[in-house]
């Protein structure tokens, strides 16, 4: 069995929690330690108890809290080479160099990490397995490409970023620049972006969608949910939205 949460996905923090087996996974964490500390005992999880830590690019937002989490309980850290060089504080407990192209095995989870279009230095996201359930996560990419497709194809579920809506985004508060950035190709998915990604997808197996990653200020959940109830899912695919404040609670894969 594979269960996964969220401690949080926005501009303001990225948290998120996969386990199989005796192996606990933290992918990115966004947030000082001590709160991290705090969202991970809501959701039942001791830092103590994390095998590794899984590092998807080195913006602030994804790996602020890594670095502390990392040498305060001991905890291996696995990022690409090209993360590793864009991390101000590399002094981690231990320091795994992965491949985006690479397939690995921690514990009872196979990795399989793969390239994302964005504006960091190597950026990456992964698909999870236990061997009979595939859980992908797709954040943080500005365009779709094949290798994405064929990456996450076949998941019984995935997390998905949904940043922003494109009308919203353009008559927002955010200044040009900054809209230039969110808005091309290594940018963030917009809510369009992330359906069409889905109508690429084998979405067969499906059985739970979260949208992440939302902007406060350029999207809103409702929007999301219309737009993700308008693809074509498997019947009875489970949507939500993962918030800022709370992100999701575990889903369990059975």
């Amino acid at each position: 069995m594979i269960r996964f949460a969220s401690l949080g996905s926005g501009s303001k923090g990225n948290a998120t929690l996969v386990e199989a087996g005796d192996t606990l996974l933290l992918i990115d964490c966004g947030y000082s330690a001590t709160e991290a500390a705090r969202r991970m005992d809501a959701l039942g999880v001791a830092p103590g108890n994390i095998s590794a830590i899984l590092v998807t690019h080195e913006h602030g937002d994804h790996i602020k809290g890594v670095p502390v989490l990392s040498r305060r309980h001991e905890i291996p850290v696995f990022l690409t080479h090209g993360t590793l060089l864009g991390c101000r504080d590399r002094d981690f407990h231990q320091t795994h160099v992965i491949s985006p192209h690479a397939v690995f095995q921690l514990g009872d989870l196979h990795i399989a990490p793969y390239p994302v279009p964005h504006d960091a230095r190597e950026p990456c996201q992964y698909v999870f397995s236990d061997g009979k359930r595939r859980l992908g996560l797709l954040t943080d990419a500005g365009s779709i490409t094949a290798h994405m497709i064929s990456a996450l194809n076949g998941c019984h579920a995935l997390m998905l970023e949904c940043n922003y809506d494109p009308d919203m985004l353009a008559n927002g508060p955010y200044p040009p620049a900054l809209q230039r950035r969110i808005n091309n190709d290594y940018g963030h998915l917009a809510n369009h972006q992330a359906c069409e990604l889905l109508a690429s997808l084998d979405t067969s197996a499906l059985r739970y969608l979260r949208a992440m990653h939302l902007s406060e200020k350029n999207n809103h959940p409702q929007h999301v949910i219309e737009t993700l109830q308008s693809a074509s899912l498997a019947s009875g695919c489970d949507i939500h939205v993962a918030t800022q404040c709370e992100g999701f609670d575990w889903v369990e894969l059975v």
